[in-house]
């Protein structure tokens, strides 16, 4: 009762309107609630709380607004508890705990699987933009409902009620009343509110700047230990690997999981335990002449703390063809997922690369597709690729690999309609009609943003440890006596792990691993 207090309630009173902040649950002690939708004037039970239930779902750890409203349909007894309490609970009891994120977890699946949402995203297949946007909410585990532009019936009267023409496609309706005519994935987080209940002000311990495995790994140790911490991630938690369709070689998962699964983990895991994710926020420079750090954000003023993690990750290598940006989803796609997948149907569909995300990607699609290529420029296939993926796809016989083969040519209009390739081994040039490229080759860090304040390699990726020379580190005018330490920069107290540091091994274990070493690291540099 500590976290809590009992409230007596009457038939039809309402606890939570739709749309109010989502800051407690309640425990039914006797009587019933019930959840309901409200759309159209028509308002639908969602589910119904009896005595000994609780209310809630992953939302509330989030700080995101309720999707329905709750009310007592009978006089009943509830606690009542905040969302200080909540977290307080799920952090020191395991076994509530365990009921508590088990219960939200499943009921925020549910409301994706019931289309339960206060979004409505209204766009098309040809268009990028809509692509993106859907990614976006996916990946951020935010449920919304779609209108296709190409096929659903009654679009015009949408439009019209929402005074919207189709050259402003894409358009997203937020929380029914927002019209936002192709948002930013900034502008729709600020409407969603997705980091409103963060200071942005308040100094920090450690910041960890990107949200893949190796950031959330970050965020979940230093969270768990007791440190402030806050998570700049400038699209959605997961980072490459956030795309990936099945991960097998991932301890504890023989049956895999996919990329989006472990992302979604790893970000309530951390949210549990306290730690800050701001969403659509992009870190632009590393402030890195003075003390404390300061990490300066688009769109904000900067954020000062004792010590930085780098996890800002890496981007695929882009294909180089003159007209690739035109067709960029649009036929050319960077992340093989669900969202992905319903674009491409039963055609034909090319994967570029050959490494593990586009092996994974090559078994998910043969899922569906009625032929895969996969593009390979090396002359095999096991070169940088797990070998229970090189079998799988040979048995596989959906895919067809072409080994020492590059894409030289893409035509088309507003999508993408064929395709040439060059076999590297005879150079003659092939063309086909396909409409859909899926390109996972190489990786370019994202370190664009740090402005020269820690050491690169010549490919751009950061060198930590004993990567450091003794010339880079008198060049950055190195002040302490102690060498750097394992995952420390040229710079004392900011620390980089998982694809942006220089020598990563690309495996999501090696990530995750390297995210909770830096905190062990970061401790130590703060007791000093």
């Amino acid at each position: 009762m500590s976290r809590g207090h009992v409230r007596k309630t009457q038939p039809g009173e309402l606890l939570v309107e739709a749309g109010e902040k989502n800051t407690r649950i309640f425990l039914v002690r006797s009587g019933q609630l019930e959840f309901a939708q409200h759309a159209d004037e028509i308002e639908r039970a969602v589910a119904v709380f009896q005595p000994g239930q609780f209310t809630g779902e992953i939302g509330i750890l989030f700080g995101r607004r309720i999707l329905g409203r709750l009310r007592a349909t009978q006089a009943s007894e509830v606690i009542e508890v905040d969302r200080a309490g909540l977290l307080e609970l799920v952090q020191t009891d395991s076994e509530l705990s365990e009921l508590f994120m088990r219960a939200f977890i499943l009921r925020r699946v549910e409301l994706f699987s019931e289309g339960i949402s206060d979004v409505v995203v209204l766009g098309s297949a040809h268009s990028p933009d809509t692509l993106r946007i859907k990614e976006f909410l996916t990946r951020n585990g935010h449920p919304y409902s779609y209108i296709d532009l190409d096929h659903d019936a009654g679009v015009q009267e949408f439009l019209d009620h929402f005074q919207v023409s189709v050259g402003d496609i894409p358009v997203v309706i937020c929380r029914g009343e927002n019209v936002l005519r192709n948002p930013s994935n900034e502008a729709i987080a600020d409407c969603l509110e997705f980091n409103e209940a963060i200071d942005e002000v308040r100094p920090r311990d450690v910041i960890v700047v990107g949200a893949g495995p190796a950031g959330l790994a970050a965020a979940v140790y230093a969270a768990s230990e007791g440190l402030d911490v806050l998570v700049l991630e400038a699209n959605a938690p997961g980072g490459q690997a956030g795309s990936s369709s099945n991960i097998e070689n991932y301890l504890g998962f023989p049956a895999g999981i996919s990329g989006q699964d472990l992302a979604t983990s790893g970000y309530t895991q951390a949210q549990k335990f306290g730690a800050h994710i701001m969403i659509a926020k992009t870190a632009k420079a590393l402030t890195c002449d003075r003390r404390p750090l300061v990490v300066e954000i688009e769109g904000t003023s900067g954020v000062s703390a004792r010590t930085v993690v780098i996890a800002s990750g890496a981007h695929y290598r882009k294909l180089p063809l003159d007209n690739l940006s035109h067709f960029e989803g649009s036929g050319i796609y960077y992340a093989a997922t669900f969202v992905e997948s319903q674009l491409c149907g039963s055609d034909d569909v090319i994967v570029v690369g050959g490494g593990n995300s586009a092996g994974q990607a090559a078994l998910y699609l043969a899922e569906s597709a009625h032929r895969v290529y996969l593009l390979v420029r090396s002359n095999e296939l096991g070169a940088s690729m797990s070998r229970y993926l090189v079998r799988r796809i040979e048995d596989s016989p959906t895919i067809e690999v072409r080994l020492q083969t590059e894409i030289v040519a893409l035509q088309g209009g507003d999508s993408l309609n064929s395709v040439s390739w060059r076999d590297g081994r005879t150079q003659n040039v092939e063309d086909h009609a396909i409409q859909h490229v899926f390109v996972m080759t190489g990786a370019i860090p994202n370190t664009q943003w740090l402005n020269g304040c820690v050491a690169l390699d010549e490919d751009g990726f950061i060198k930590t440890g004993p990567a450091l020379s003794p010339e880079e580190l008198a060049a950055a005018h190195w002040p302490l006596a102690r060498a750097p330490y394992l995952l420390e920069t040229s710079l004392p107290g900011v620390f980089a792990a998982g694809d942006v540091r220089g020598g990563n091994v690309k495996r999501v274990a090696s990530a995750v691993g390297e995210g909770s070493i830096a905190i062990a690291f970061v401790h130590q540099f703060l007791r000093e």
